[in-house]
């Protein structure tokens, strides 16, 4: 049986994207296009492969099991083309990151327009979330998280600042109606602004000083999903809501315009800042690698660069 190769990209492209208008914006090409290749594909197998109403497309129970044979040889084939890039005078192709929205705002305005213009031949595509997922599984080439949020047997590489502090914060409005908190406890009795994440899970606000660490988990009249909602999160505390708990890169605008104050500075706790990270036991396409290269060149305060894989 002869199969037009552009008709099964455009099957994994629909899967993948789960749907034909994303797989459209996703791909560069149109919904109409691909519905067209998927129908022909499925008259030459002789078996639907998705199943598709008005508000829906999902795969079949024949169409996933294609969807897991294709993909391993598709992104051969992807590596393999993507071998003779490396022979190009100057890198090119796309790189799809995905990120959460606080390195989005805080390391990668740094990073990615010198790089476009070092790379004016690369197309970068950012996604922002908040949930852990798959970077490979959601079709990215490497994504952006946390030592604590790391797969295993990844590569990480330091991108943005190395080191980070949650800060407290409040606006001189509120901290004139309500006592300076002295201590984390103190939290308890003021109004907090928290964040839920995606999953239902509320972080609790986390300090240190010297030896000592707490969790606190305050209450307050306003909840926000992390990411999109953080930005009213900061409104509402600048306009005397209540306590905010947020990156101390992400407040310090707000500290230095006077809209907000320091809460509790003495118990902000340290942590690592964000790893680029990606597959460490497959090839790595030249876009990527010419992004890798760009961080670890990419001059930021702190410490020293370090590559390594993460193991169990």
């Amino acid at each position: 049986m002869k199969l037009d190769l552009g008709d099964i990209t455009a099957f994994v492209t629909v899967a993948r994207a789960g749907g034909f208008r994303e797989g459209a914006r996703l791909s560069g090409g149109s919904a109409s296009r691909l519905s067209e290749q998927v129908r022909r594909l499925e008259a030459r197998l002789g078996v639907r492969l998705f199943n598709r109403n008005t508000r829906s497309v999902a795969l079949t129970e024949a169409g996933d099991g294609l969807l897991k044979r294709l993909s391993p040889a598709l992104d051969e084939m992807e590596l393999a083309l993507d071998v003779v890039n490396s022979f190009r005078d100057r890198p090119a192709g796309n790189l799809k990151l995905n990120v959460p929205v606080s390195a989005a705002r805080l390391a990668l305005p740094r990073i990615i327009p010198p790089f476009l213009v070092a790379y004016p031949d690369i197309r970068v595509e950012i996604i922002t979330e908040e949930s852990f997922v798959d970077v490979l599984a959601e079709g990215c080439d490497a994504g952006i998280r946390y030592d604590e949020r790391l797969e295993q047997d990844m590569i990480a590489v330091p991108i943005g600042p190395r080191t980070q502090r949650f800060a407290a914060a409040a606006s001189p409005q509120y901290l004139a109606q309500h006592e300076m908190p002295e201590h984390p406890r103190d939290l308890l009795t003021h109004a907090c602004l928290r964040g839920r994440f995606a999953s239902g899970a509320m972080h609790a606000w986390e300090f240190e000083r010297g030896d000592e660490n707490l969790e606190i988990d305050p209450t307050g009249p306003l909840i926000v999903r992390p990411g999109g909602g953080t930005d009213l999160a900061v409104d509402a505390a600048c306009a005397g809501t209540g306590i905010i708990y947020l990156f101390e890169d992400w407040l310090q605008p707000y500290f230095e315009s006077g809209a907000l104050i320091p809460v509790l500075k003495d118990w902000w706790p340290q942590f690592s800042g964000p790893k680029l990270y990606y597959p460490g036991r497959r090839l790595v396409p030249t876009p990527l690698r010419a992004f890798i290269d760009f961080v670890k060149n990419h001059p930021w305060p702190n410490n020293p660069i370090n590559e390594k894989p993460r193991s169990g």
